[in-house]
């Protein structure tokens, strides 16, 4: 297959974050990925993954569903690029996105 496979992830929220600058971190590189988070209105935590690696959607569920079930944030929106990252390079960007955020969950 080529081109990027995109995946949507809605969470129920939990710990709202408020207003907050956007947070990028990594880069879009082979085997790696940049992760941005941002302010939603929305209630919940959403994640809209674009990435190149196909037929990998449960795997990213538990991903995004782990990092949620520490996180749990609410009002925020989760953008991933991923040029093929390891599911432990994921999670490292992700907790590193949320270590940036004022007032973030520990």
């Amino acid at each position: 297959m080529t081109g990027m496979e995109t995946l949507h992830y809605q969470l129920p929220g939990g710990h709202r974050i408020g207003d907050f600058e956007p947070v990028l971190v990594g880069v879009v590189a082979s085997g790696n990925l940049e992760v941005m988070l941002e302010p939603s209105a929305e209630g919940g935590c959403a994640f809209h993954i674009e990435t190149s690696a196909h037929g990998f959607g449960n795997i990213w569920e538990a991903v995004v569903r782990d990092f949620h079930r520490r996180h749990e944030l609410a009002g925020v929106s989760v953008s991933v690029n991923d040029m093929g990252a390891t599911p432990a390079v994921v999670s490292l960007r992700l907790d590193q996105a949320v270590c940036m955020l004022p007032g973030a969950p520990s």
